[in-house]
């Protein structure tokens, strides 16, 4: 029954000029960089830990945490299993494996990351980074690349001087470059008397770190921006326009999160016009609700609009694709199947549509067809491909995957 379904879709969309396998080949092509910090609810492995912080909240308390690095690394290959495709995988500078050395952040080598690098070997990843900017004593105060104390500047400058050479070292061991993304949760909490003081301090911080050029086959530079959070509603030193304006002028990756924007404000009516601009651009997709909250990803109509508008533009090789929420309240495992899995279906939903088509009804003014065909296409029988290129991939069709996550939970997550 399911093969004819698929026999039966792929005919309603090869009436449209859609091959849907070129399609599939296209879609496994695709690695979408999954966050590890899901498994252990953001808290690294650092021998000196400080509570989390940063505007950084996770909550719940489902069994089954990854409490080593062996543990979240066994959670994310089931979690892979489950998801079709070969993707990456982003870590923070956190999840150094130091051998119960303390290690300050300003001092991390790349042989720190020596475990992760032969884990990606072995499974076939590539490994994205980011600089951890919060969760420390020097960030006590919402404060770090536009700190008014040099001293502590200093420590995050070199902070980041030491992430982008792991970066670089993950690139040259994998094969494939690695993205190392700058997020700062500098701001403050009431209205500041000076905006501009600190954004020139983060320009100048900036400016240190990215001073030494390195290979872009090996380490490719991003900056994040962000509008408000927990401790900084009124001002945020790196600001949308901050960060754009930065990106632009030393041609950095410009790093879109979906939460970080005004609730009303969606990033995928953003992309393209930064790819006017930029040659890359890369994303922390999320799912706010009411705020920047980090949600699983889910397949609603923005998530649909990111993929569209990526897959629509031809800029599946511009834009680098990453997840970035975090839920304690359910099972670690299911939400990295279930958010990842939305995403590489928003892409085949996209890849779907007959986009030239439309885009040639709007040029000539034809909105009615426009409308129409949008509408009656978001009825088509696009489950009946998906689970076909699930099956075509080799992991669980539809809500099968989840035996497999509810096995693991009792006989690995449970005994934690």
């Amino acid at each position: 029954m399911r093969k004819e379904n698929f026999d039966r879709a792929k005919q309603d969309y090869e009436k449209w000029g859609i091959n849907v396998d070129e399609v599939f080949h296209q879609l496994k092509s695709v690695s979408i960089s999954i966050h590890c910090w899901q498994g252990d609810d953001v808290s690294g492995f650092e021998v000196k830990k400080a509570e989390l912080s940063g505007g950084i909240d996770v909550t719940g308390n489902y069994p089954g945490k990854a409490r080593t690095p062996e543990e979240l690394r066994q959670d994310l290959e089931k979690a892979l299993s489950l998801i079709p495709g070969k993707h990456r995988v982003n870590l923070h500078a956190m999840y150094a494996e130091t051998k119960g050395k303390v290690v300050e952040r300003d001092e991390l080598e790349p042989e720190y990351f020596g475990n992760w690098v032969n884990w990606a070997k072995e499974h076939g990843l590539g490994l994205d980074f980011n600089p951890t900017l919060f969760s420390h004593e020097k960030a006590a105060d919402g404060l770090t690349l536009s700190h008014p104390n040099e001293e502590i500047r200093q420590f995050w400058i070199r902070h980041c001087i030491a992430s982008r050479k792991i970066g670089e070292y993950f690139g040259k061991q994998l094969g494939t470059p690695c993205l190392t993304n700058i997020w700062i949760p500098d701001g403050y909490k009431d209205i500041p008397s000076d905006r501009l003081t600190p954004r020139q301090r983060l320009k100048d911080s900036l400016d240190q770190i990215f001073a030494e050029e390195i290979d872009e086959t090996y380490n490719i530079d991003a900056v994040e921006s962000k509008l408000f959070g927990i401790g900084s509603e009124s001002y945020v030193v790196g600001s949308h326009e901050f960060y754009l304006g930065y990106a632009l002028t030393n041609k950095k990756v410009y790093l879109l999160d979906t939460g970080h924007f005004h609730p009303t404000e969606t990033i995928s009516n953003k992309i393209s016009a930064l790819l006017l601009y930029f040659d890359k651009l890369a994303l922390h997709v999320s799912r706010p609700v009411r705020w920047d909250s980090d949600h699983v990803v889910i397949f609603d109509e923005e998530l649909r609009e990111i993929a569209l508008e990526i897959v629509r533009n031809q800029a599946l090789e511009r834009v680098m694709i990453g997840l970035d929420f975090f839920d304690a309240s359910i099972n670690r495992i299911a939400a990295w199947v279930i958010g990842t899995r939305n995403m590489i279906k928003a892409l085949l939903y996209a890849m779907l549509m007959p986009n030239d088509y439309l885009k040639q009804l709007q040029e000539s003014g034809n909105f009615t067809e426009r409308l129409a065909l949008i509408e009656e296409f978001k009825t088509y029988p696009f489950g009946a491909v998906w689970d076909a290129y699930c099956d075509y991939m080799g992991v669980p069709v539809r809500e099968t995957w989840l035996e497999e996550v509810k096995k693991y939970e009792q006989e690995v997550l449970r005994k934690r």
